[in-house]
């Protein structure tokens, strides 16, 4: 594991010279390759040290940032040819991935916080550093307020599990089961507010307005990821008092979805557009999580990767046609497939695999999680119903 770290110790520095944008973008190509060829045990963690470990659900995810930060580079072409600070846009990338891979792969709670915490600052550098209207500044303090207020009850969490059990080591968890509501709340409010939940997501329709191409596919991919993935780790404490109190999080945000979803139609933005449903697909995630079973932690985790993987190539194709038209209005955009017919069959397959067709990801997420909910409760079907239509 630590290699892969120091090969991008390593590459910060490359970052800063002249012409050394499409150097970087293939040695992160190249570190993805080498990073596939790690083993990986699906039940335990491997390539473990003293402070990181590698399992199927941190595998899964430190790949899919580093394929995103690979494609982050490829989609801010515009930056280099117009000389628009791109050794600091490159620096920034690489550095908001070495934070991202310190996420996934750190064993101890409060190193966990401390980087989860940290990947913060260079996404709200990407926004208002190289957003495009003078609202994102609004925009980033939404981002940091929203966070940073679930956060610290987070903190106090980890403090008090460090307090009873003596350690702080992820692999152990599972030998305690804590049944304190407040707790309970204080662990979980910080990872539904990055999802987010409904009720706590109005920092990110906002925040992918305002951001630049390269900060809207590293929120939509892996920002959302990181709750899931903060969920999945933390709920092991939190099994008996999550039976009692978990379908409040499950109703919250099933009928959150579903509103959301509808509120998708009223919007002209493209951008607005596919972060909503970014909202509506993670609220689903949510419910899969809480059901606290197999087919609901298989479904979340599977539907995370898929959805990182095509809501950034959305949000790719949408800038596309802003860098042509300077307008993400649907009104502005529309017969674009009479110029474009090649980027029409991304469009097409993009939301095809979005709305969960065959082939894709989504598809074997969406199955297993509303596989998941409907066995939580027959009633969960009709909410299911109204989110897969609309």
């Amino acid at each position: 594991m630590m290699k892969f770290l120091v090969m991008m110790l390593f590459m910060m520095p490359l970052c800063l010279k002249k012409n050394m944008f499409w150097l970087v973008q293939m040695l992160l190509m190249l570190m993805m390759l080498m990073f596939m060829n790690l083993t990986i045990s699906v039940e335990n963690f491997g390539n473990m040290s003293y402070m990181f470990g590698c399992d199927m659900i941190s595998y899964g995810l430190i790949l899919l940032s580093i394929w995103i930060s690979s494609l982050m580079i490829m989609a801010s072409e515009s930056l280099y040819k117009n000389k628009f600070y791109s050794n600091l846009f490159l620096f920034n990338i690489i550095f908001l991935l070495f934070m991202l891979y310190l996420t996934f792969s750190v064993m101890n709670l409060f190193l966990f916080y401390l980087f989860f915490e940290s990947s913060l600052i260079p996404t709200l550098m990407l926004i208002i550093g190289w957003g495009y209207q003078p609202e994102r500044i609004q925009a980033g303090m939404y981002l940091l307020f929203y966070t940073l207020f679930a956060s610290l009850p987070l903190l106090m969490g980890i403090f008090y599990v460090y307090q009873e059990m003596n350690y702080m080591m992820m692999y152990f968890l599972k030998f305690y089961d804590y049944n304190l509501f407040m707790l309970y709340l204080c662990l979980i409010m910080a990872f539904l507010v990055k999802m987010p939940m409904y009720f706590v997501h109005l920092w990110l329709p906002k925040a992918h307005v305002e951001a630049p191409i390269s900060g809207s596919m590293i929120l939509a991919a892996i920002m959302l990821k990181l709750g899931g993935y903060g969920l999945l780790r933390i709920m092991i404490i939190l099994q008996k008092i999550n039976f009692k109190m978990g379908y409040i999080w499950i109703v919250i945000s099933l009928i959150g979805g579903f509103y959301i979803s509808l509120k998708c139609f009223c919007q002209i933005d493209m951008k607005s557009l596919i972060a909503y449903s970014s909202v509506a697909h993670m609220s689903v995630v949510i419910g899969g999580i809480m059901t606290m079973n197999y087919w609901g932690y298989m479904g979340s985790y599977i539907l995370m990767i898929g959805h990182g993987l095509c809501s950034s190539g959305m949000f790719c194709l949408s800038n596309m046609n802003y860098e042509r038209l300077n307008s993400r209005s649907l009104f502005m955009n529309k017969g674009m497939m009479n110029f474009m017919p090649s980027m029409s069959l991304w469009w097409f397959l993009l939301m095809s695999s979005n709305m969960a067709a065959p082939p894709s990801l989504n598809l074997m997420g969406e199955i297993s999680l509303i596989n998941s909910l409907v066995s939580w409760s027959w009633l969960s079907m009709i909410m299911l119903m109204s989110i897969s239509f609309f």
